[in-house]
């Protein structure tokens, strides 16, 4: 029997690996195409649902899901209302894995049809090209679903008549109840419901349970796949916290509803499954689990503004700081980290703004009066040094150039960031820029091509590409009327350093907010275009 139960772990194990190599060579088919269909299709808290059943469908994943919307948050691409919508429609997408078990790892016996498969999608991996490798990677994961399915099949089959459902907490409330508690040590222990469920369904076929007792079983684990999730958001973004709150409370909802639905649903489906008749109790299950996942989103939708104030009230944002989005959470998937990262770069970019607006003496009529610039410069250090931090534990897959791209992007306004605060450190006096003329001039012009949005686009770049084009063309003719007013009156000999400092400085910066400013609406882009950056066979470009 120890050797029989060791064989059903292990099947286990690779019924794990087999749904995470299955997810990843999903995911990488798929590639940006889903980040894509995500912010489209995602207006509504209903098309959030919808095209979050969809996606996490497709890559088998509701936490890669969770993750992406999770970025799309603190990127401010998505309210958190819509991101809710996504975060329940996962939920229902992720019972595909269960009918995938039911109707093909059951009833077809797929274990030793899928070692062939298994040898193919390796030597499609080995020896293929980009997309053939990620198919074979995804095939090989599906191959390995099939075989842990046959290896718990023949491992828990000596279970059969050994453990009984009477060995299991009997059929009553409390009964119940231990057995959603058995669900959620399940899950927690496998770190996925989908595995969870699959053990139910095999414990079920080989009799060592009932049909109500693996139903309730199944509850739990619908509930405890969001514990892992919640941790995980612990000490993380107020994006993330929300999400995790909102994972972990609307899946506890939907479970006390699936519990107090629990004997109609039986009472119902009993006499299909009794002798005879031709109902199946894993498939019963599995339509147990879709339903009330299914049967949540509908009934929380039209709440949906609500339950997201909920979640804010409970969640409050906290202050603002460079750093607030970069979730270590969302280095699981690069993209939503670029996009943390660039909204950090944005909101360093708005704030070294307004200092240089302050410095040239022409603030926005909004803007508050800075106390103490020297400390908010320092904090800025900091900040984008904690950026740079963050930045080095983003990885792409070895070819992904478009997301190299969009990172040196970032990296480049970074860069720039830095030399523009080293610049405002040392700022001219003000009443040099207000006792010239031509200086005045030139401020106002700088001010002018500042953006006044935290997500400069490509009018801002070229507004303020020009105002830094004008400063440069006139440095010279600048230089040389300074020193004929100098000879004209050599009482003003003496200011004549000031204000070519002066004039050099308000060049200069213009010139880094130039560059960060088009550096930064360039990573915008949801995709860079390997055409606009690459080279035909080359690698991403780092030129300044």
């Amino acid at each position: 029997m120890i050797q029989q139960i060791l064989i059903a772990a292990g099947g286990l194990g690779l019924f794990l690996l087999g749904m995470t190599v299955l997810t990843e060579g999903l995911r990488a088919l798929a590639g940006r195409s889903l980040r894509r269909w995500l912010t489209r299709f995602t207006k509504t808290p209903v098309s959030g649902a919808i095209t979050g059943a969809a996606v996490t469908a497709l890559i088998q994943s509701s936490s890669a899901t969770t993750v992406t919307a999770v970025g799309f948050v603190g990127a401010g691409l998505l309210t958190f209302p819509q991101a809710l919508g996504i975060i329940y429609g996962a939920n229902v997408g992720t019972t595909l894995t269960g009918w995938i078990v039911a109707l093909v790892g059951f009833k077809l016996d797929l274990g030793s049809t899928a070692l062939p498969l298994l040898l193919l999608g390796m030597l499609m991996r080995l020896f293929g090209g980009a997309r053939l490798r990620h198919t074979g990677w995804a095939l090989t994961g599906f191959s390995l679903l099939f075989i842990g399915i046959d290896a718990m099949q023949d491992g828990l089959g000596v279970l059969e008549g050994a453990v009984t459902p009477e060995d299991f907490p009997g059929d009553s409330v409390w009964g119940r109840l231990q057995l959603v508690a058995i669900g959620v040590a399940i899950t927690l222990v496998t770190q996925s419901s989908s595995a969870g469920i699959a053990t139910a369904l095999v414990a079920l076929g080989s009799g060592a349970i009932s049909f109500p007792q693996a139903a309730a079983m199944v509850i739990g684990m619908d509930v405890g796949t969001t514990f892992t999730a919640f941790l995980a958001t612990l000490g993380g973004t107020t994006a993330g916290r929300r999400t995790g709150y909102a994972h972990v409370i609307y899946n506890v909802l939907t479970g006390c509803m699936a519990f107090a639905l629990l004997d109609l649903y039986v009472d119902t489906v009993s006499p299909l499954l009794g002798a005879g008749s031709q109902g199946d109790p894993q498939v019963a299950v599995v339509a147990f689990h879709s339903t009330f996942n299914l049967l949540g989103v509908i009934l929380v939708l039209p709440f949906a503004g609500a339950f997201a104030r909920l979640i804010e009230w409970l969640v409050p944002e906290r202050e603002s700081n460079l750093v607030a989005g970069l979730d270590s959470m969302l280095l699981q998937d690069p993209d939503s980290a670029t996009d943390a990262v660039a909204k950090a770069v944005s909101e360093a970019g708005r704030r070294s703004f307004r200092l240089l607006r302050f410095w040239i003496g022409r603030p926005e009529s909004s803007q508050e009066p800075i106390d103490d610039p020297a400390q908010e410069l320092e904090e800025m250090a900091r900040g984008l040094d904690a950026i740079r931090a963050y930045i080095v534990q983003i990885t792409f897959e070895e070819h992904d150039w478009d997301g190299r791209a969009r990172l040196a992007h970032l990296l480049h306004a970074l860069d720039h960031q830095s030399r523009l605060c080293s610049r405002l450190s040392d700022p001219p006096e003000p009443q040099v820029l207000d006792e010239n003329p031509r200086l005045c001039r030139c401020a106002s012009l700088l001010a002018a091509a500042l953006p006044g949005s935290l997500w400069p686009d490509s009018t801002h770049a070229q507004r303020s590409q020009k105002v830094a084009d004008i400063l440069t063309r006139h440095r010279h003719a600048f230089r040389r009327q300074a020193l004929a007013a100098a000879t004209r009156e050599p009482s003003s000999i003496n200011t004549v350093p000031a204000k070519l400092d002066a004039y050099r400085w308000l060049e200069r910066c213009a010139r880094h907010v130039q560059r960060l400013t088009d550096h930064r609406s360039r990573a915008a882009e949801e995709v860079v275009s390997e055409a606009s950056v690459l080279g035909p066979g080359s690698k991403p470009s780092t030129g300044a």
